[in-house]
């Protein structure tokens, strides 16, 4: 009745050691892989970072728009007119003086 331990078999050693090796590499590959945890948090900064972008840019493109709606054949604002041959041309009234 004597209860003897049985030493482990070099397949059971083998296979934990397998098991743990699979293990340790899926473990890494979930964190810092191609499709990753660390690498979802990297895109999805750049996602925040690209719709920011994206919302300026419309902003930009609705300024834009507004301004060549107003310096249209159809509708006409004189001063937009004004200000811009002033900035593009260097254009000057004549009752103005020029301080450089």
């Amino acid at each position: 009745m004597g209860s003897q331990r049985k030493a482990p078999t070099l397949f059971a050693i083998f296979f934990v050691c397998i098991a743990l090796a699979l293990g340790g590499y899926f473990s890494f590959a979930a964190i810092q892989g191609d499709h990753g945890v660390l690498r979802r948090v990297q895109t999805m900064a750049e996602v925040d970072q690209l719709r920011t972008e994206r919302d300026r840019l419309a902003v930009e493109l609705a300024e834009m728009q507004n301004r060549n709606r107003r310096l249209s054949d159809d509708h006409l604002d004189l001063d937009l007119l004004d200000q811009q041959a002033r900035d593009v041309l260097g254009l000057i009234r004549m009752d103005e003086l020029v301080i450089r």
